[in-house]
């Protein structure tokens, strides 16, 4: 049988598996297959997980957070230094603020246990939608597709190497915090409401918390901003939005 192109392209999609119950990766694995994602890797705990990453290159990663040797989280923290494929977390804690936890690490979706795997597979292929309207939307405008270099006094915005630097010093960030800093500089000295920045970051089909946004601007002004309390770059309109001024 002939595959169409989208069918041809989820086949190519690397998927990497990351838990200590077997039984679930099996699960996942088969449910994952018949919704076509078929390029499927497997690791038992977070550190054959990490070492596995950096050999295959995966598109995505469902990781969960209870792991044998160390958490999902520092798991997450690990692939962040080398990695900005999307991660999905899996977990059996379902409060807000592990919810919180998991994404101001550098996770890009929070799936609480028990959970239905096609809808595992549902939530890997809005991921992936995502980042073809994006992809899309840089194809399509060619003015945007000019990488450019932003700086502002002592920070530094590479958009070829998706790099930031403050004072000369690389700036670890995360795919979500590095999206959302280029997007309020290239939209600088605007004031952008939340509604807008998570529609523009996290899709128009997002269905976050309410907290996801302050706590991605909270983690960016401890990595830009000299004192966070008082930031002179991402600066909050309480009650309108957020603002990146250029400044001087």
């Amino acid at each position: 049988m002939m595959l169409n192109v989208k069918d041809a392209v989820l086949n190519q999609k690397k998927i990497l598996l990351v838990d200590d119950e077997q039984d679930i990766l099996d699960l996942l694995e088969m449910v994952l297959t018949k919704e076509g994602l078929r390029n499927i890797y497997k690791a038992n705990n977070g550190n054959a997980g990490i070492k596995l990453c950096k050999e295959i290159n995966p598109d995505i990663i469902v990781l969960d957070v209870m792991l044998p040797d160390i958490d999902g989280l520092e798991v997450c923290r690990r692939i962040r230094e080398f990695s900005f494929c999307p991660i999905i977390f899996l977990s059996a804690k379902s409060d807000d603020v592990d919810k919180l936890i998991g994404l101001g690490v550098g996770g890009d979706d929070y799936v609480t246990k028990p959970f239905s795997p096609k809808e595992v597979a549902y939530r890997i292929k809005a991921q992936f939608r995502r980042l073809e309207q994006i992809q899309h939307v840089n194809r399509s405008n060619s003015i945007e597709e000019l990488k450019e270099i932003f700086i502002y006094a002592d920070l530094e915005i590479d958009e070829d190497k998706a790099e930031v630097k403050k004072s000369g010093q690389r700036i670890d960030l995360t795919a979500k915090e590095y999206q959302l800093l280029l997007y309020l500089v290239k939209n600088s000295n605007r004031i952008l409401s939340k509604d807008l920045i998570l529609e523009r970051i996290w899709g128009s089909n997002y269905e976050g918390y309410d907290n996801t946004l302050m706590v991605h601007i909270r983690n960016l002004r401890k990595k830009i901003e000299d004192n966070p309390s008082s930031p002179k770059y991402i600066i909050t309109f309480k009650g309108l939005g957020y603002k990146f001024v250029k400044g001087d």
